[in-house]
């Protein structure tokens, strides 16, 4: 398997996972209103800018997510997917980064939302 080099692959890597989101009994409810044509580019530009430094994205993604009524279990569910999806696609240390980097946006989202104590 190839790592991650090139906005096509970050899309290839995003629709995958969101293809999985949405096949997923837990969080497929969280995501039904997604309006995908819009929110599949977002997501382009979000993980083409944390992993290939390209700046595409411009926004504050915990606005966003900050009223969801969700749970530990579904950041769990949402990591566990992302991880397996990753490591279906790609290898390398920018598929790496990308796991661990979502690793921190859990974390976050999760404190922010006050799910979890950060120590």
């Amino acid at each position: 398997m190839e790592d991650i080099k090139t906005r096509k692959d970050v899309e290839k890597m995003v629709v995958t996972f969101y293809d999985r989101v949405m096949e997923d009994e837990l969080l497929s409810p969280v995501f039904i209103n997604v309006y995908w044509p819009h929110h599949l580019p977002i997501m382009y530009d979000f993980w083409s800018s944390i992993l290939l430094g390209d700046r595409s994205y411009n926004g504050s993604p915990m606005t966003k997510h900050i009223d969801l009524v969700i749970k530990t279990e579904h950041f769990d569910r949402w990591l566990k997917l992302f991880k397996e999806s990753m490591d279906d696609q790609f290898a390398g240390p920018v598929a790496q980064e990308a796991k661990t980097r979502a690793e921190a946006i859990a974390t976050m989202f999760q404190y922010k939302m006050g799910l979890i104590e950060v120590k």
